[in-house]
């Protein structure tokens, strides 16, 4: 079986609507992206939730629309072009595009990847590079974290510079589980992990059973007291910024707080709204994101 997909540049402030009709008109999926993409014009998004301006798009907007294999592509464009009163449909163009085994292929996108000398993230579906490391078996399957992403990687190297041995550890915002799986694959001990999303939880809590660890994974609604050693939250800007009271009150006298999520533009604010509670610096950056972390005074 095969698809059809097509594609047009498209007004962004008429973009969405744009998508909508096509859905209405028959399409299967609609989508939009940066038709200055690979150009110096590119402008990726980094709008967070709570942003002002998290509704604004790019420039210059593309529609990609894919369609059924008979589908009357120029009549369906048409009929959402009329839908949204235009002139007249946009010239576009379209190709096929074939049946995939997408699992594979998602499966494919993601390798093992050595953070360091002796730890490596190993997808489930995998073989470890290196028997003889500290191999972490994870498979995100709808939860953020597979460890390519490069705020997991500076929360992964902060990590095992934090030497968690014996340490209690919270991840906030855990996501797959991979930083606490990593703490207690590194001797931290006890581990909490704590997600929003459900669907989190239940994928982090396999892969702590794959990796034979026992964390206590919770949701929000499980009640979070007590102070840890080690504090991560690998979340995004605006978050953190409203958790800053919750997570340094989860700090130890003397332990220590890292966040990442974090453009490396947002780190100076971020760091001084910490202030009051934490003294936080930018200790590892990683294209374009920046890691903060400090030690909470000991008195």
């Amino acid at each position: 079986m095969a698809w059809i997909r097509a594609a047009f540049l498209a007004d962004a402030a008429s973009a969405e609507a744009f998508c909508d009709a096509l859905l209405e008109a028959g399409a299967l999926s609609a989508s939009m992206e940066d038709a200055d993409a690979g150009t110096p014009e590119e402008k990726p998004q980094f709008d967070e939730p709570g942003e002002e301006n998290a509704a604004i798009l790019w420039e210059h907007v593309r529609i990609v629309a894919l369609f059924a294999e008979n589908a009357p592509v120029d009549r369906l464009i048409e009929a959402a072009a009329r839908t949204l009163r235009l002139p007249a449909a946009p010239a576009f163009t379209q190709d096929e595009v074939e049946e995939e085994n997408w699992v594979a292929r998602t499966q494919a996108q993601f390798a093992p990847i050595q953070i360091s000398e002796r730890l490596w993230i190993v997808p489930s579906w995998h073989e470890s590079p290196d028997a003889d490391a500290l191999n972490l078996r994870i498979d995100p399957g709808m939860a953020f974290g597979t460890g390519a992403h490069p705020t997991t990687r500076l929360c992964l190297e902060w990590l095992e510079r934090a030497h968690p041995e014996r340490k209690s550890v919270l991840d906030y915002g855990c996501g797959s589980g991979i930083l606490a799986i990593a703490a207690a694959r590194l001797g931290a001990t006890p581990v909490t992990g704590v997600d929003i999303d459900p669907n989190a939880i239940a994928a982090a809590a396999r892969n702590a059973e794959k990796n034979a660890v026992a964390i206590d994974f919770r949701g929000l609604s499980t009640p979070l007291a007590g102070q840890y050693d080690l504090v991560l939250a690998n979340i995004l800007a605006n978050p953190l910024r409203m958790l800053a009271p919750a997570l340094c009150a989860h700090v130890r006298p003397g332990g220590s707080l890292a966040l990442s999520g974090i453009l490396l533009e947002q780190a100076a604010e971020l760091a001084e709204r910490y202030a009051h509670w934490i003294p936080l610096a930018v200790t590892g950056t990683r294209e374009g994101w920046a890691l903060l972390s400090g030690r909470k005074p000991a008195c």
